[in-house]
């Protein structure tokens, strides 16, 4: 069975205001079509059969738009942060602590569309023997600032505060699909804490433990006005103007 996905939509959306103002991010329209829906069909598209949402501003209308997932062909379960945001790695230890995750698991952004398949990730995770692994794209700053320093499996160095010493070999961006273990996150997220999946990330691959798989497709998202005109033109062009993959 595939590993089941985690997506993390618990953000308040701010660079998509005034759209998100109303709804949550995942539910901003792309094309007419609320984002989640395309997100979720894409994912059962590769394979995909169980979501974990962790949800949080606005989570409520999210739920019940999504429900179980069944009109996707999913089972979708729910982990909400309430009223005070616990950050991604905060709301994937919430999720854990409920009871909610497996012992791996896929992590993708709420606001993340994209094309390189799912399982493909997967199996790139249970070859390199690591407790995670995030996939890579050769950026070289085309679509926003690279953060990765990838070499041979492996990213050997994540830091979205881009040090100064490490500029010239950051050229590669984290492309937004991870796979993490609840090890993992159980060891090194305290319960309850607020906490940035980019720490744990960055921490993981100072210790060697962050395998990488270098993707060739371009990333899309609907978290900024720019990316979402890029996303519904890329859609435009495939002719994916409805619902689906």
């Amino acid at each position: 069975m595939a590993l089941q996905c985690v997506i993390l939509a618990g953000g308040l959306g701010t660079r998509m205001r005034p759209l998100t103002g109303a709804v949550p991010k995942a539910l901003v329209p792309v094309l007419g079509v609320p984002f989640a829906d395309r997100q979720l069909a894409l994912l059962a598209g590769q394979g995909v059969e169980r979501v974990v949402y962790c949800a949080g501003y606005r989570a409520g209308m999210l739920h019940d738009h999504v429900g179980d997932g069944s009109r996707f062909g999913l089972a979708v379960a729910w982990s909400d942060d309430g009223e005070h945001l616990l950050g991604t790695a905060g709301s994937i230890r919430l999720a854990l602590d409920r009871g909610l995750l497996d012992d791996a698991f896929l992590v993708l952004y709420g606001d993340s569309y994209l094309t390189a398949g799912v399982a493909w990730a997967e199996a790139a995770w249970r070859r390199s023997g690591a407790p995670a692994l995030m996939t890579v794209l050769r950026n070289d700053g085309r679509w926003d600032r690279s953060n990765c320093v990838y070499r041979d499996g492996r990213v050997v160095l994540y830091d979205k505060s881009r040090p100064a010493g490490r500029l010239a070999e950051m050229r590669w961006i984290d492309y937004g699909l991870s796979v993490l273990t609840s090890a993992v996150v159980a060891a090194r997220v305290p319960a309850g804490a607020v906490a940035d999946l980019a720490d744990l990330q960055r921490d993981l691959s100072l210790e060697g433990d962050l395998a990488g798989l270098e993707v060739h497709e371009r990333f899309y998202e609907a978290g900024s006005p720019a990316g979402l005109r890029d996303l519904e033109a890329y859609l435009r062009d495939q002719g994916r103007a409805g619902v689906g993959t």
